[in-house]
């Protein structure tokens, strides 16, 4: 167990154990406070892993909720309701730090108590910041909830419908006697490490539980009961100018991030980060969960953090995209397809890092970006060069943070007859197009890796990794390895929540088809006029292909042919290779 030091505090009525992190007397008194607070059915074991992390910067407190841990278990259920849970938040605030204002971190029902001690009388002069874990403000909820109800659109009520979904074992805990047998049966330490480990990957070292679990699992489920119907059949919203973060979790197993959508209306200070985690983010994820507190508190209190951009770009200020708070790299990001991904995901709100070998390309793509209202930068890169992509990464890393979205987008083209082309012409098409997305990848997936808060890399192949031709076979052979690789890096990264996928486009209309050299071509200018005019009236242009990397970012899809030729080679080369093989000999340029 970590270095916890009890003290009392009187509540509303009943006696709360709280604890200083430390052996009292040594911790400075100039630093900030920090109150840690658990959820169900937790006690302020929760945050073993997280306190010594925060005490190298601040003065760290805890406190047992009222029902749970050392703290005294009142018997009714009223007893539990949110209005007198943030009457004993902000008694221990006193207690803590009864002349300044204390930064909450909070998760699960301690999150949904600080939410009402955020929006109650008197906590601007009490909290400097609250940093919010799966843990929703209800009457927020019980909002977003009827208004969806209110519009019954598609999307309204299916979004209603998950969230319903996710939280049906709320109607379990509100029976009494049955929900309390369950968990007097079943609510053992073992039990419960299994639990969390099957649901979210949590290290079973990780999950170190105080000696009260059991009782804690039966008397919390008070916390249900006194809340959860009234507040969402009577929202009663109300404002907090409280600087808050919202950690909003992908893989939350009761919380869907949909349900944060209206946050912003209420919170006027507001910021959120959104990653591939899940549901118990102290136990499963604890170095990221401290980083990213850490980094939050040091904004609020200093007016800017060490890594400004990552919480910058976090910042809502209204309606929020989906990306808000998260970070892009694109490569190739100067014209065609990166630079029409690059709009697309600055358009959700990410904060976009553009590298192209051309820096005044880029420039012009950062300048459209930050148009649209999200942090963009420029550099220049040649992917090809093993060692100065790996700066890259550092650079990015140390300017911006760890991407959670890679797009290795930047590619060349080669035609003609594989027996006639230069080495020097095969060494480049496959140092680009193959070793600068290995490049891109094992960079970029590291730092994802290292982080443990998940992430996405899309890489660009062809239909050509599946379409054989005579015209095309290094160029192919160069896609194609970007497939597999792809194929297995999926299967490498998906235990970190990473995910992979491979975009094959098939006949799209960008700058590259005006610059392919054609090895062996009578006259390569004529060639590449023909070849650059079909693809122009073909007319698949390369916001078309943008869409579609979005749509597999969201849906974490594996391998995406994106044009009609594309789909139908795909399933022709699966199904059918020896059709593929008759069409491979038939001439690009004919």
């Amino acid at each position: 167990m970590a270095d916890w030091h009890r003290f009392n505090v009187t509540g509303d009525g009943v006696e709360l154990a709280a604890f200083s992190y430390g052996t009292p007397g040594e911790s400075t008194p100039d630093k900030p406070v920090v109150l840690l607070v658990h959820g169900w059915p937790d006690s302020h074991h929760l945050w073993d892993l997280v306190a010594p992390q925060l005490a190298e910067h601040y003065r760290v407190y805890a406190y047992d909720t009222r029902g749970f841990g050392e703290s005294d278990r009142p018997e009714e259920v009223a007893a539990y309701r949110l209005d007198t849970l943030a009457t004993d938040m902000f008694a221990v605030l006193r207690a803590v730090n009864p002349d300044g204002k204390t930064h909450i971190v909070a998760h699960d029902w301690g999150s949904v108590q600080a939410w009402e001690t955020v929006t109650t009388d008197g906590a601007d002069d009490a909290i400097a910041s609250f940093t919010s874990v799966s843990g929703p403000n209800l009457d927020f909820l019980g909002e977003w909830a009827q208004g969806k109800l209110a519009k019954p659109t598609p999307g309204n009520v299916g979004q209603a419908l998950s969230q319903v979904a996710s939280s049906a074992y709320t109607a379990f805990f509100q029976v009494p006697v049955v929900s309390d047998a369950f968990f007097r049966t079943f609510g053992s330490d073992k039990a419960w490490s299994e639990f969390l480990h099957l649901i979210e990957g949590t290290p079973r070292e990780n999950a170190q539980f105080g000696p009260t679990l059991r009782d804690d699992m039966v008397n919390g489920l008070k916390l249900y009961r006194a809340n959860i119907r009234g507040k969402l059949a009577r929202p009663n919203p109300r404002p907090t100018r409280v600087p808050v973060l919202e950690v909003v979790n992908d893989h939350d197993i009761a919380l869907r991030p949909a349900i944060y959508q209206r946050t912003h209306t209420h919170a006027e200070n507001l910021w959120r980060k959104r990653s591939t985690t899940g549901h118990w983010l102290p136990y499963t994820n604890p170095d990221y969960l401290a980083a990213t507190a850490t980094e939050f508190i040091e904004s609020v209190e200093n007016g800017s953090s060490s890594k400004p951009n990552s919480i910058d770009r976090a910042h809502v200020t209204g309606p929020a995209g989906e990306l808000i708070g998260k970070l892009a790299v694109i490569t190739g990001a100067g014209s065609g397809i990166g630079r029409e991904t690059a709009y697309a995901l600055a358009e959700l709100g990410a904060e976009v890092v553009l590298a192209d070998i051309d820096l005044d390309a880029a420039k012009d793509t950062a300048t459209e970006c930050k148009g649209k209202g999200v942090l963009a930068t420029a550099y220049k890169l040649d992917v090809s060069n093993t060692k100065s992509y790996a700066k890259f990464a550092e650079k990015v890393r140390d300017n911006h943070g760890v991407a959670d979205i890679v797009v290795n987008n930047a590619g060349i083209a080669l035609a003609g007859s594989a027996l006639a082309a230069t080495d020097e012409q095969v060494d480049r098409l496959f140092a680009i197009n193959l070793r600068g997305v290995v490049s891109g990848s094992r960079e970029f997936g590291r730092q994802m890796v290292e982080r443990g808060a998940g992430g996405h890399i899309v890489n660009l192949a062809s239909a050509a990794a599946f379409t054989p031709s005579r015209d095309l076979g290094l160029y192919s052979a160069s896609k194609a390895g970007v497939l597999m690789f792809s194929e297995s890096l999926r299967a490498e990264l998906a235990e970190h929540k990473i995910g992979v996928t491979a975009i094959c486009p098939g006949i799209v209309h960008t700058n590259i088809t005006a610059n392919t050299q054609f090895a062996g071509a009578a006259d390569e200018a004529a060639t590449r006029a023909k070849v650059d005019g079909f693809y122009a009236k073909r007319n698949f242009t390369p916001d078309r292909v943008a869409a579609d990397i979005v749509a597999a970012i969201r849906k974490n899809k594996a391998v995406v042919p994106v044009t009609p030729e594309a789909e139908f080679g795909y399933r022709v080369y699966r199904f059918f290779p020896w059709a593929s093989r008759i069409g491979a000999r038939q001439k690009l340029a004919n």
